[in-house]
């Protein structure tokens, strides 16, 4: 049964930082794209950013020059590092990633990690 199990939440101050963390379990072929969502209420579930097996990056124009993406292969593991956070960055996080298992592959995504910033 493959897992993405995340950590690294919690409440920050505006201006703080934190660096959540993803990890892979389960019997795994490959894994390629890996990325990170955020829902905050009563808004939809919206792109932060991804990252390819190679380590290309895509961030959403929000979080251009706060947020990076970051990924450890080795670990099945992928990170975003906040930095000056805002009162407008919290919401639920979630991580994605498209993994290859036998004989399938799909989409799969953590169970999402809170992060609150107080003004």
């Amino acid at each position: 049964q493959v897992q993405l199990v995340e950590s690294g939440g919690g409440l920050v101050q505006a201006g703080g930082s934190l660096r959540l963390s993803c990890t892979a379990s389960g019997i795994i072929f490959s894994i390629d794209g890996m990325g990170w969502y955020r829902q905050a209420p009563g808004k939809q579930r919206e792109l932060v950013a991804t990252i390819t097996p190679a380590g290309r990056t895509d961030h959403a124009d929000s979080v251009k020059g706060r947020f990076t993406i970051s990924r450890d292969n080795a670990k099945k593991t992928v990170y975003l590092q906040m930095n000056s956070l805002k009162p407008e960055d919290t919401a639920v996080y979630y991580c994605n990633a498209d993994i290859m298992t036998i004989p399938t592959r799909r989409e799969y995504w953590g169970q999402g990690t809170q992060v609150t910033v107080s003004s």
